[in-house]
């Protein structure tokens, strides 16, 4: 089911506006409501994922919708023409996710974008680390209006044990004076693990020192942040860093990802599979390579084409995706060509594992577009055996993928 947008706002035209950008750039069911009265009924009879409500209603003049949307839990977002800066910092002490003026269409694309933000902010977990139970929970509520998940703690020790056993954590907001270990301890002790690739650091501190923020953000920070900030500078920060960080990780996503398939690509495969076998080796833990080819690839494209070639890699692709754990590595090397590294697995494991890739694609259709069936079964080639280093088991791996090809495709030949 979609979730639910509220706008109430008694300009229909901009109502409309809004509703239809909403509509047509985001997956929500969205309401229009043009006074307090409609809008009552509204919020009475759904849930919303979040309100866009007008200050000024003709049953409402004052606000009044504001009051009551929050009195029922609701997140909202303020749509206002008053530029009055004594009452619009009124209307920001309330419990709102932020406040936007109504002057042209840049702001209902300014909407559009936030609400796009917050929906993205839902899939992350910050950590706030303050000795002050009052800052502490200000901070909580500021942030989980935001859509965060948020786990809140007093000291720099139980965060790092909350890091060590919790990798959704994106972002990890810290007091800089704090007992045991201040906040430049804990960012210091932080980045030895986690860079700032993987996560983001935002000092938040009473401390007027110039020099203090310098070293802070020369050790490791993302930010700085005085105390006595409003909600406005608050969420634009936190907001800043959580983007920054996402197009971080999608251009490293890109650079490790094959474009037709989504699997991990060669590059990424050996770099991340030859630390692992290094590890499991010294820990003696079992493990397995496989070396896969779809049989006749060639021939399926001078057949088909070329698009049906690719719609047959991208179907081999789904089903060695779901066929393995999140922990293991699957990648497409080139071509018709793919490898599987299947960690802390025994031999018998690993081959019933493949057994059954291997009969899900001989039973697997794949459609063209005329409603023809296309048909086609791999080769695999596996070692569980490992000597030297990663490259010798590929290639080990790679000697019994020939073998299978030899002997007549659509079997697995194991070493």
């Amino acid at each position: 089911m979609k979730k639910r947008i509220l706008v109430v706002e008694d300009n229909k035209t901009l109502a409309k506006l809004i509703a239809k950008k909403i509509s047509i750039e985001l997956d929500f069911e969205v309401d229009t409501a043009y006074n307090l009265q409609e809008a009552k009924l509204f919020l009475k009879r759904y849930k919303y994922f979040l309100t866009l409500l007008d200050l000024n209603l003709p049953d409402a003049p004052n606000g009044e919708i504001v009051d009551y949307a929050l009195k029922l839990n609701n997140r909202v977002i303020v749509l206002s023409a008053s530029i009055d800066k004594d009452f619009r910092r009124a209307v920001l002490k309330k419990n709102i996710i932020d406040y936007v003026n109504k002057s042209g269409v840049n702001d209902v694309n300014y909407i559009i974008q936030t609400i796009k933000r917050v929906q993205k902010n839902s899939n992350h977990t910050v950590l706030v680390i303050d000795d002050s139970m009052v800052f502490r929970k200000q901070m909580q509520g500021l942030l989980e209006n935001m859509f965060f998940k948020v786990i809140a703690v007093a000291h720099g020790e139980e965060a790092l044990g909350i890091l060590s056993t919790n990798s959704s954590i994106s972002l990890v907001l810290t007091d800089y004076h704090m007992p045991v270990m201040d906040g430049l301890e804990l960012t210091i002790e932080i980045r030895k693990t986690y860079t700032k690739t993987d996560l983001a650091i935002i000092v938040v501190s009473e401390d007027n020192d110039e020099e203090t923020t310098a070293l802070f953000l020369k050790n490791g920070a993302n930010d700085y942040m005085k105390k006595s900030f409003s909600k406005e500078e608050f969420s634009c920060r936190i907001n800043n860093s959580i983007e920054a960080l996402e197009n971080i990780q999608e251009i490293t996503n890109h650079a490790n990802r094959d474009f037709l398939t989504g699997l991990y690509n060669r590059r990424y495969f050996f770099a991340n599979a030859s630390k692992y076998f290094d590890d499991a080796k010294k820990n003696s833990e079992h493990f397995a390579i496989a070396m896969i080819d779809i049989d006749h690839f060639k021939k399926i494209n001078d057949t088909y084409s070329q698009e049906i070639g690719d719609r047959v890699i991208v179907n081999l692709a789904d089903i060695l995706r779901t066929s393995t754990s999140n922990d293991d590595i699957v990648a497409r090397l080139g071509g018709e060509e793919f490898c599987i590294l299947l960690k802390n697995v025994s031999a018998q494991k690993a081959l019933e594992i493949f057994e059954k890739i291997k009969e899900k694609v001989e039973n697997h259709v794949s459609m063209r577009d005329k409603n023809e069936e296309i048909k086609f079964t791999v080769s695999m080639g596996v070692t569980t055996t490992h000597d030297e280093d990663l490259n010798a088991s590929v290639n080990e791996a790679d000697m019994m993928l020939h073998n299978a090809k030899q002997n007549g495709r659509n079997q697995i030949a194991i070493s």
